[in-house]
């Protein structure tokens, strides 16, 4: 007899085994995943729901563990899924079943919907840094003539990007004032249009809080809005979405313009992943209200916005729990203080680690990349890819 342990990070090793006993692969997968390990943290627990819940869990082979006011729930995603039956358990249990089957790893979508056409995710999707400002925090100044902004975006397309994210308003630390609107229009939408016209089937992304802004550069050819407001600073921007059928980047973040990229907002207790979960879930139900087609929104869990260098990391760690919204997940680690991690190198020195961030992201379910570097990107997730089995 030979007994060897399989590695539970993913549902691969299991599916993988059952494939090589002989089973069909359509239907190993879903087995993998059924069995797939899963674990849910309830809080504001009253002592009737606490009682139940030890009880019926217990039932159905699930682990429960609780102290005052909250559990932590465990087990195989199937198992899981029977609890989170809110018209089954006992009436103490309703709301947390309800809670747990919303908290539940969604199927993620196969594509992402855009205004210039659907973008597979099968493999990972880079979208490419382009910043047209004189400030940005790592490469301000350097492409903010049109020319210099078609050259570097030649060259970032040469690489291996997908998508093209152009961006005229730094949300770098320490900024004093935001970007004019006819400053920000001026900058972002020639360069657009120059790269629609050399490039038609180019997805381009205009990185704005401004509904005009991202009115005027789908007009002129982008095809996807990058919010790192999530439509919360202008009132007009999920309607502008809506209308031009654009895609949509919903990034967590908090505050204004000025205050994004700070600490100021960084309460979050001791749940910052469930608080960016739930605040990205309203975002989203913003969106689908104001008309913007689900299949439009991908959602970013903000990395280094409104949040210290430790909840990014916890973030990118439990960086699956975004894919209870049903969306694909978009990030933007590249070149972040978070990266650091204690080191003390500057922007420029962090494309090795960020392409490691990015792998890390891939594994978690992220499909969509934000990189200043796409070579060192585009190789992390490769390997990633591979090891996967993806």
């Amino acid at each position: 007899m030979n007994v060897t342990p399989l590695a539970l990070h993913s549902p691969k090793a299991v599916r993988d085994a059952l494939c090589a006993g002989g089973w069909e692969e359509g239907l190993a997968a879903n087995a993998a995943t059924g069995s797939h390990p899963l674990a849910f943290r309830l809080t504001d627990l009253d002592q009737e729901a606490l009682e139940a819940l030890v009880h019926f869990a217990g039932t159905l082979g699930l682990d429960v563990f609780t102290g005052e006011s909250w559990a932590i729930l465990a087990g195989s995603r199937s198992r899981l899924s029977a609890f989170a039956r809110p018209w089954l358990v006992p009436a103490p249990l309703t709301e947390a079943a309800t809670r747990v089957g919303m908290a539940m790893p969604a199927e993620l979508p196969e594509v992402w919907e855009t205004a210039r056409g659907s973008i597979s995710l099968d493999a990972p999707v880079i979208a490419a840094i382009l910043n047209v400002t004189p400030d940005s925090f790592s490469d301000g100044g350097n492409f903010a003539e049109v020319g210099a902004a078609l050259a570097q975006a030649e060259a970032l397309l040469a690489e291996g990007a997908a998508i093209i994210d152009v961006g005229g308003e730094s949300t770098r630390p320490g900024r004093e004032e935001p970007v004019p609107l006819e400053e920000e229009l001026r900058r972002v939408v020639p360069v657009i249009a120059a790269l629609a016209k050399e490039h038609a089937d180019l997805r381009i992304s205009v990185d704005t809080v401004k509904a005009e802004v991202a009115r005027a550069a789908v007009d002129a050819g982008a095809a996807i809005v990058n919010d790192v407001s999530a439509l919360r600073l202008d009132p007009a921007m999920a309607a502008t979405v809506s209308a031009a059928r654009a895609g949509v980047v919903l990034m967590h973040s908090r505050g204004t313009i000025l205050e994004i990229s700070s600490y100021h907002r960084s309460e979050y207790g001791d749940d910052v992943v469930g608080a960016v979960v739930s605040e990205l879930r309203a975002s989203v139900d913003r969106a689908t209200e104001a008309g913007v087609a689900p299949g439009a929104i991908a959602v970013d869990p903000g990395f280094g916005f409104s949040k210290t260098e430790e909840q990014s990391l916890v973030l990118l760690d439990q960086l699956a729990a975004l894919q209870a919204l049903g969306r694909p997940v978009f990030v933007g680690p590249s070149r972040k203080r978070f990266l650091a991690a204690g080191a003390k190198v500057g922007p420029q020195e962090r494309d090795g680690v960020t392409a490691l961030a990015c792998a890390l992201a891939w594994e978690r379910g992220a499909r969509l990349f934000r990189v200043h570097s796409v070579p060192a990107a585009r190789q992390a997730l490769a390997f990633a890819r591979a090891v996967g089995g993806e």
